[in-house]
């Protein structure tokens, strides 16, 4: 585990959300998925940025990265709600709707939801920087970003669409809040614009990439293996079921390359903190 990964980790632990009530399992439903683990990657790009950058801000970067990790938890927890993938493993744990009930997995997405933007609002930065960053991240994970992406996957169950189409639900359900993740991150220590909309574009990218990764995993390993459900994507809109697996394959070879090559335009100092966080994952489809 790398430093800042852990640093992360007990950040987190640190300051799991409570309901301070009576209730009997709500707390413990609020902690299970945040605390089952998970890649943390849209956490680990945003601190990426910033430590490379200005180290001296990771400290305060912290809470909004918990934000970001909170907001992904949520989407988590309800895409796998029987109404939506019905699926009964998330992070090689029960999913929440198994363990306790669908009402208490729907609240805990809601809580996590809200909460979110609680910790951007109080996180130590300037009301300006404060301001930008709820701007981007309800834009990303909101109706112009994860929830349309989300509502077309949902909608478009057993009906074929196009490529160009697929790609924008997938751009808006899951390569949104990654390019997001990128985006904040800069806009903690105050980068331009410019290299701002680059790192944003190449979440983008990113974003792409991972879920084409992930719809070839679905295909491929098995659900010990992959820590979630897999075979579920047989009435969805995937790359795989588009495209076929060689075809998703090779959509993914000629992504990660051009990944690559994008990163390498960033100033070397985000070069060198980001490839350490993305060099485990740019070609993780090869060995599936």
């Amino acid at each position: 585990m790398s430093v800042l990964l852990q640093r992360f980790e007990e950040y987190l632990n640190q300051n799991l959300p409570t309901s301070k009530s009576f209730h009997p399992i709500f707390e413990d439903a609020l902690a299970q998925m945040l605390t089952a683990g998970g890649k943390r990657f849209r956490p680990m790009l945003l601190l990426g940025v910033v430590e490379a950058i200005n180290p001296l801000l990771v400290q305060n970067a912290l809470k909004v990265a918990l934000a970001v990790e909170f907001l992904h938890t949520y989407s988590l927890i309800h895409d796998d709600l029987p109404s939506m993938d019905n699926a009964s493993l998330r992070r090689g744990k029960p999913t929440l709707h198994t363990t306790y009930d669908e009402v208490t997995a729907i609240l805990v997405g809601d809580a996590l939801n809200t909460h979110c933007f609680n910790l951007l609002a109080t996180s130590s930065l300037s009301n300006d920087i404060k301001i930008k960053l709820i701007k981007v991240l309800s834009n990303d994970g909101g109706i112009d970003g994860m929830i349309i992406g989300q509502a077309i996957d949902c909608y478009f169950e057993n009906q074929k669409i196009k490529l160009d189409q697929l790609e924008f639900l997938h751009i808006h359900k899951t390569a949104k809040l990654i390019a997001a993740s990128l985006k904040m991150g800069a806009i903690i220590v105050g980068l331009d614009k410019t290299i701002q909309d680059k790192l944003y574009d190449f979440g983008i990218d990113i974003g792409l990439l991972f879920q084409i990764q992930d719809d070839i995993i679905d295909e491929t390993q098995t659900e010990e293996d992959a820590g979630k459900t897999t075979s579920n994507d047989g009435a969805k809109n995937s790359f795989v079921n588009l495209l076929t697996l060689d075809g998703a394959v090779n959509s993914a070879n000629t992504l990660a390359l051009k990944c690559e090559n994008e990163l390498k335009e960033f100033p070397e100092e985000i070069q060198n903190s980001l490839n350490k966080i993305l060099s485990k994952y740019l070609y993780r489809h090869k060995s599936l």
